[in-house]
């Protein structure tokens, strides 16, 4: 039984490296086609294919009452974007930054979080019967997404063009090579996180845990494997881009929508790992302005990834 589920997850693993692989490809031949930045593709289009699986996950976790997954699955993937996956990538291949995305999209994480943490908390606008997400919150955090999309649509048209050696396909190829990797980071996606619960299961680990790491981690193999494929490509506004929109994506169109089909009580436990999403990001913010400005060094990826590792440790112990 162990060996089998262990080799679902392999399998799981190889279609999320496939499925980054063509993605990128397609989304870096979509950006150099039309003329639009890449900045844009990795905060939308890239973002929103590797969010697919936290999205699933959340709205199958709350209608069968799991809810504890709800927001450990966003919050943990955060978590893991921000620390392990961008400190990964760092340690691995140096990350140039955008000044927008420094400015405007890094801070538009710190202000989205604030917002849900308010919202969950009822201390905003309104009080709840009790704490947790109804309908209403579900509402106005897809406004704000919408104002994000927005922004991002004008970035899109005054936005700078790179010129790069970005291989080019027809039209109906890059299409074909996006929703094929989207189609493969949902399917690869799905497969490594319902075999990495089992697993967890197996050992005997609360659900909020599970939500927390096992699951916010297999949720983001789709931008581990893109945002190592992209910054290996030389992508690395895709790379960037990827990890932040799917930020914003996390907090507030899956949080968002979770809470619109269903509202979402909200254990007052999760403050500490808020806390723990929020500082993450805004070390990535401070990293910025230390040694070579809006460039992610190696020194810097290796740091992150030791926080990550001890935030774990103090979740295990």
């Amino acid at each position: 039984m162990t060996l089998m589920i262990v080799f679902l997850l392999l399998c799981g693993f190889a279609l999320l490296l496939a499925g980054a692989e063509w993605l990128v490809r397609g989304a870096g031949s979509l950006a150099k086609k039309y003329h639009v930045p890449e900045l844009v593709i990795g905060l939308t289009v890239v973002a929103f294919g590797t969010s697919t699986p936290e999205l699933t996950v959340n709205l199958v976790s709350n209608l069968k009452g799991a809810t504890d997954i709800c927001f450990g699955n966003p919050i943990g993937s955060n978590t893991v974007n921000i620390l392990l996956i961008l400190g990964l990538t760092a340690l691995i291949c140096p990350l140039s930054v955008k000044r927008s995305t420094t400015w405007k999209e890094i801070p538009f994480i710190l202000v989205s979080s604030c917002l849900v943490m308010l919202l969950a908390n009822n201390i905003w606008l309104y009080h709840h019967d009790r704490p947790g997400l109804n309908r209403m919150d579900g509402v106005l955090l897809l406004f704000v997404f919408a104002l994000f999309l927005h922004y991002t649509w004008r970035l899109s048209q005054h936005g700078k063009i790179e010129v790069s050696d970005v291989k080019t396909y027809p039209l109906p190829v890059t299409l074909l090579a996006i929703l094929g990797g989207l189609a493969g980071l949902i399917c690869g996606g799905k497969l490594a996180v319902v075999q990495a619960v089992r697993l967890a299961e197996h050992i005997g680990i609360s659900q909020k845990f599970i939500g927390l790491t096992v699951v916010a981690f297999g949720t983001s193999l789709p931008e581990l494997a893109t945002t190592l494929t992209a910054a290996l490509r030389k992508h690395h506004d895709i790379a960037v881009g990827n990890v932040v929109g799917s930020g914003i994506f996390n907090i507030l169109f899956i949080l968002g929508t979770t809470a619109l089909v269903k509202p979402l009580p909200y254990p007052r436990a999760y403050n500490r790992d808020f806390g723990v999403m929020f500082a993450s990001v805004a070390v990535l913010f401070i990293f910025m302005f230390i040694g070579t400005r809006h460039r992610l060094q190696r020194w810097q990826g290796g740091l992150m990834v030791l926080l990550y590792a001890l935030y774990v440790f103090f979740q295990i112990a």
